[in-house]
């Protein structure tokens, strides 16, 4: 008889999508000939169960807070770290100290976690209830302990439960040390699942051998680690459509229900094509799962149609790390072409034309990435970011001009970053004030698969684990060290007292950008640039002189004073060089432009946007 299986997805996951992993391994199942398998939404009932125990104190917004504030300094883990540990105050002295040092208020998480005990018993009796052989947790970012928690009390009550670990949590090394850690995880998959899940299944079906299961540890019967190689990647034509039906379902009789907007997840690729060329030093996003691979254009824009049909949600979160470019010809037209009202969210490259932001939300983009990062020329180069401060200046004030949502962070603290190379930059911060801020700025941490931690000579060669994972696990540090994604390191680059200046300027523009506007239009062949930026005085400028109109338009693209006057040439302007140079001046001095290295851009938009949500 086949087993019994129920895929779990416990706090915290998003409220507003079903799990990916859960839907692909629905289908997966499926596509190998077996039942879909049961799940599990831990994450939906830690929402219902919080606002029941506080009679609606603890809400669906709270959820969100720590769900997407959290990760860095593991609160999410430590609400359940009591119940792991078996112990109460498990954390409770190390978290308080470590939240005075950094000024972190842990008065939510602190209440939440209250409720974290009576919780994962109520999780266990309702598995217990489902009947099944095999659980299988889902794990990413701070997922791990609500899911060992749970997995740790059910082994207790029912140890002929199987109980398996899969997802980004445990990717590479950190698989199989979270296993060694916790031994009652009896089998944990390595990489991506669509193959190893139903292998699994019809190896434990069958007692045939585990070690044909690709990416599998398992635990041999002498009782030692046995620890699979992982595959290669999936070929594009093995990415499966997602299974939601359950999530959906299971949201319709949820009292969470009216305080989200559900929204579809989907994958139309998988990897990072830059990445593969030129990995961003700071960054571990992808793992062991580089290799870029994307869908043919037909099947993503059917499996979009099919989906939004099926469950009615016109919201869409594309997960893709980076859009495959030839979607810009191939998807995106298509997506036009059958005119569906779609909102979607999409994590792209900063250095979209405009043509490509317009393309984007002709489609009903509403929401981009595009990892920004900095607006610094030389700190960009040292995170082999392939763009320039100008690009990313472009990108922010296009997507303005459009309409589009952007999210992005200011990081630093790279090596061999300079502060005066800030100092230019800092001082325009305030012209750009009508574009959309960061949601902060950062000093980098060291995330295992980056550059930065596979090469330790590029910047950082000491390395703990992060110091949040002192408050989350009673683990000794050689014991963390390959089970964890993020680790501390001496500071490099700008210290945090030269930061300062950064982070005062990028507040002030956060708290100016709802009542900023600076727009440019044409009017009988001049130009009208309206200014109500905060801080800069309410004026129109005019643009008349036909040399000066062709520059602005050439610099909205971005331009050095020697390719501009070179260009001007061209279409018939010859412009002195000390009369473009004072002219340049003159739009400096009025915030209408932005320069870096000698390159100029303007910052007006096309038009004056409603300003949207950051």
């Amino acid at each position: 008889m086949a087993l019994a299986v129920c895929l779990v997805s416990m706090p915290w996951q998003s409220l507003e999508s079903p799990s990916l992993p859960l839907g692909l391994l629905r289908s997966a199942a499926v596509r190998a000939g077996r039942e879909a398998p049961m799940t599990y939404y831990g994450n939906l009932r830690w929402a219902e169960f919080l606002m029941e125990r506080t009679d609606g104190a603890i809400g669906v917004a709270d959820y969100h807070e720590i769900a997407e504030n959290g990760l860095f300094h593991g609160l999410g883990d430590w609400a359940f770290a009591g119940v792991l540990h078996d112990d109460p105050e498990f954390g409770v002295a190390a978290l308080e100290a470590y939240a005075t040092e950094r000024g972190l208020d842990i008065g939510l998480v602190r209440e939440m976690r209250e409720h974290a005990d009576a919780f994962v018993d109520l999780v266990v009796e309702e598995l217990l209830a489902l009947e099944a052989d095999l659980v299988g947790f889902s794990t990413t970012f701070m997922q791990n302990v609500p899911s060992l928690s749970v997995a740790r009390r059910l082994r207790a009550r029912a140890p002929e439960i199987a109980v398996l670990f899969g997802g980004g949590n445990c990717d590479g090394p950190m698989g199989a040390a979270l296993q060694r850690n916790f031994p009652y995880v009896d089998y944990v998959v390595r990489g991506e699942g669509e193959k190893a899940f139903p292998a699994l299944l019809a190896a434990l079906d069958d007692g045939s051998d585990l070690s044909e299961v690709p990416g599998l540890c398992w635990w041999a019967h002498d009782g030692s680690q046995a620890v699979n190689p992982q595959p290669r990647p999936l070929a594009p034509g093995e990415l499966l459509v997602p299974d939601f039906d359950d999530w959906f379902a299971r949201l319709d009789e949820s009292a969470v229900q009216s305080f989200v907007e559900p929204k579809l997840v989907l994958e139309a690729a998988r990897g990072c094509w830059w990445g593969e060329k030129h990995h961003c030093t700071f960054c571990g996003l992808n793992g062991t799962l580089m290799e870029f691979r994307s869908k043919r254009p037909e099947t993503i824009v059917d499996e979009i149609g099919s989906l939004i049909e099926r469950h009615q949600v016109l919201d869409v979160i594309m997960v893709d790390n980076i859009i495959d470019n030839r979607y810009f010809r191939t998807v995106l037209p298509m997506l036009e072409e059958r005119g569906w009202d779609l909102r979607i969210h999409y994590e792209v490259k900063s250095n979209l034309r405009p043509a490509e932001i317009a393309a984007l939300r002709r489609v009903g983009a509403v929401h981009v990435q595009p990892g920004i990062e900095s607006l610094v020329s030389p700190v960009l180069k040292i995170m082999d970011k392939g763009v320039t401060g100008v690009q990313n200046v472009r990108t922010l004030r296009d997507c303005e001009s459009q309409g589009l949502t952007v999210s992005w962070n200011w990081l630093y603290g790279f090596p061999h970053e300079r502060i005066q190379d800030y100092e230019r930059v800092i001082a325009q911060l305030p012209a750009l004030v009508h574009l959309q801020p960061p949601a902060g700025a950062a000093r980098i941490l060291l995330e295992r698969f980056s550059p930065y931690f596979e090469r330790p000579e590029l910047g950082f060669p000491g390395r703990t684990t992060a110091a949040a994972y002192r408050h989350v696990y009673a683990l000794p540090e050689e014991r963390l060290q390959d089970m964890v994604y993020l680790f501390d390191t001496e500071p490099a680059g700008i210290t945090d007292e030269q930061v300062k200046a950064l982070h005062d300027q990028l507040n002030a523009w956060s708290d100016a950008y709802h009542d900023s506007s600076l727009s440019c239009t044409e009017c009988d062949g001049a130009l009208v640039v309206e200014d109500r930026r905060t801080g800069w005085p309410e004026r129109t400028h005019r643009i008349e002189a036909p040399e000066f109109v062709a520059a602005y338009r050439e610099l909205e693209a971005g331009r050095s004073a020697p390719a501009l006057r070179e260009r001007l040439a061209e279409l018939g302007h010859h412009v002195a060089p000390d009369r473009l140079a004072e002219w340049l001046g003159r739009l400096a001095d009025d915030g209408l432009v932005f320069e870096e290295h000698g390159r100029w851009i303007t910052l007006a938009t096309s038009i004056e946007p409603i300003k949207v949500a950051v």
